[in-house]
């Protein structure tokens, strides 16, 4: 069994899980055998779909390594925390009377750096997390530990399509930064006192191309040493903090 999954937040078995999604349960990832086929599986799929619930197909060997139990071909994850709407999430931040600030991760799979991200959002005043369905850290007990139980405080809305949620967030007049090294602007020059949603990629790949074509404002994080770039965890603390103090400043006025 891997370090990541613990029979406690576990569901095995086609019915149970079924069933655990009618509930209304959240399935945090679901593992399915390779060519399982069958009304059950068909219906597992289409409900796991509707849930914006990540699907990864494996072989027989890895389920059984997954669980010794009788497991049927189909495994799912719970969720250890509750995933928030973005179309209630934004309505409701204005409706307080709050200039929101959100978070987007594109690409942040390392889960002691989603942790990590997660506990200064929530120290800087984000509203809110936004992260794909796919191609995102599995959020379960290390991420949570990592975020020293930030995870527990602060929404997170998980997307199928970051360009819908995104173009939302625009329509909602909610400023797009993304923080990418391809640009001059430093971050330090934009007002991030409105409604502002910052973009984070991964260290590796950055901002994918779609996401940073979307962006109102790209900025950069200059660098006076050798070492090519900040972990990413690190990054998003400089730029968040930058808009605390933005913010803190015209509270003063």
């Amino acid at each position: 069994m891997t370090k990541s999954i613990s029979e406690k937040n576990m569901i095995y078995g086609l019915r149970p899980l079924i069933e655990a999604f009618l509930a209304g349960k959240e399935v945090e990832k679901l593992f399915l055998q390779k060519g399982l086929k069958g009304n059950l599986a068909g219906e597992l799929q289409s409900l796991a779909h509707k849930a914006n619930t990540p699907v990864q197909y494996v072989p027989l060997e890895k389920m059984n390594r997954l669980t010794r139990k009788n497991h049927q071909g189909a495994l799912g994850l719970l969720s250890v925390i509750s995933y928030e709407p973005i179309d209630e999430l934004v309505p409701s931040l204005y409706d307080d009377g709050k200039v929101p600030l959100l978070l987007i991760l594109d690409k942040i799979t390392d889960v002691r750096n989603f942790g990590a991200i997660a506990r200064t959002a929530e120290c800087a005043g984000v509203h809110a997390i936004l992260i794909p369905v796919k191609g995102s850290a599995t959020i379960n007990a290390d991420a949570i530990k990592t975020s020293a139980g930030a995870l527990h405080l602060i929404p997170v809305h998980r997307s199928e399509n970051l360009k819908k949620t995104i173009n939302f967030a625009k329509e909602s007049g909610i400023q797009i930064v993304a923080c990418t090294e391809k640009t001059d602007a430093t971050y330090d020059n934009l007002d991030y006192t409105i409604p502002t949603a910052f973009i984070m990629g991964s260290e590796e790949d950055g901002i994918s191309s779609e996401l940073l074509k979307m962006a109102d404002h790209k900025v950069m994080i200059p660098l006076a040493g050798h070492t090519a770039s900040l972990n990413v965890s690190v990054a998003t603390g400089v730029i968040l903090f930058e808009a605390v103090n933005q913010r803190l400043r015209a509270a003063k006025k």
